[in-house]
């Protein structure tokens, strides 16, 4: 019989790709086998080091940045969109040392985001706007607010050792909000559900080649990350001593995450919407002037799978 392809998914430890631990765990247990491929999450630092990967092709697929996964496709990287990995599930943490009350208040700070092509960015950017406030990098003219892209699990000591309060806060995927919170040096300012209620964030995405080379494999693989986050939603405790070891993390926090309050995080619809998608890229283009240019989605996104496993 010929051998199995191992099939190599990127990662980060981030609750956002919770999906990917949970059938990691299924498979590994023997509650799940997958015929057609065996299943190898590579878990990476940063979405830099993700974004690489798949430019390198060292990297068959990964659960990363819906942006920065047009940003690719857009530079010739042939990749397609499969699935979300969840919706909402962000967080805007403010330092307790910055004395930050309103948005205001942030004019002069540096906010931390996870990086430029991120929904993050994108969420702190129209807050600020809509009160008036640039953001941008420090190099910038006539900014407010800096901003400086720092890898998620890097965040929560970039705030424990600011003495002088001069980090205002940063907006990125849980649990790393909850974990500078429960520690003591933050709080919590806004759930990013609350500043676009169900928001995509970060996706699944495959190599062109890989995916038509192994169809059923991909099929195995999407099928069983949207049983997964039927799951997650359906049974929040289980899934947090799970996530608590797949992102190494205290599996209160986790927990806590997923369940307060209950739609903070979402797992249970995956089928990934055009309009939304469209709605990043017009953003980043139009206001934001990150984008160039727009990608064709309809080119970007291949929805087979997602219907074949049954995502709502």
């Amino acid at each position: 019989m010929a051998e199995k392809p191992a099939i190599k998914i990127g990662y980060l430890k981030i609750t956002d790709h919770l999906i990917l631990g949970v059938t990691a765990r299924k498979l590994e247990k023997g509650m799940e086998e997958f015929e057609h491929c065996t299943l190898e999450p590579v878990v990476k630092n940063g979405w830099n080091e993700v974004a690489d990967a798949l430019a390198v092709k060292s990297l068959d697929g990964a659960l990363v940045l819906a942006p920065t996964a047009m940003d690719l496709f857009k530079s010739g990287v042939d990749l397609k969109l499969l699935l979300l990995t969840h919706k909402s599930g962000s967080i805007l943490v403010k330092n307790k040392k910055a004395n930050i009350q309103s948005i205001e208040d942030f004019a002069g700070k540096t906010v931390l985001i996870p990086y430029q092509l991120s929904v993050h960015n994108m969420l702190f950017h129209k807050l600020l706007s809509e009160k008036g406030l640039k953001p941008g990098r420090a190099t910038e003219k006539d900014i407010d607010v800096t901003l400086e892209v720092v890898a998620p699990f890097q965040m929560p000591e970039a705030l424990e050792y600011d003495d002088e309060g001069e980090i205002g806060g940063f907006i990125v995927a849980e649990p790393f909000g909850s974990q500078v919170i429960a520690k003591g040096h933050g709080e919590e300012f806004y759930l990013s559900k609350d500043l676009w209620p169900g928001h995509p964030c970060c996706v699944f995405v495959m190599r062109t080649e890989v995916l038509e080379k192994n169809p059923e494999a991909i099929q195995e693989i999407c099928t069983s990350f949207v049983r997964s986050g039927l799951a997650i939603d359906a049974q929040p405790e289980p899934a947090a001593i799970i996530g608590g070891e797949f992102l190494s993390q205290d599996k209160e926090v986790v927990q806590k995450v997923l369940t307060e309050p209950p739609d903070r995080i979402l797992t249970g619809e995956l089928f990934p919407n055009i309009e939304d998608l469209d709605t990043i890229q017009k953003y980043m283009m139009d206001e934001m002037k990150i984008m160039t240019s727009l990608i064709d989605l309809e080119k970007f996104m291949d929805t087979r799978f997602a219907k074949a496993a049954g995502a709502k």
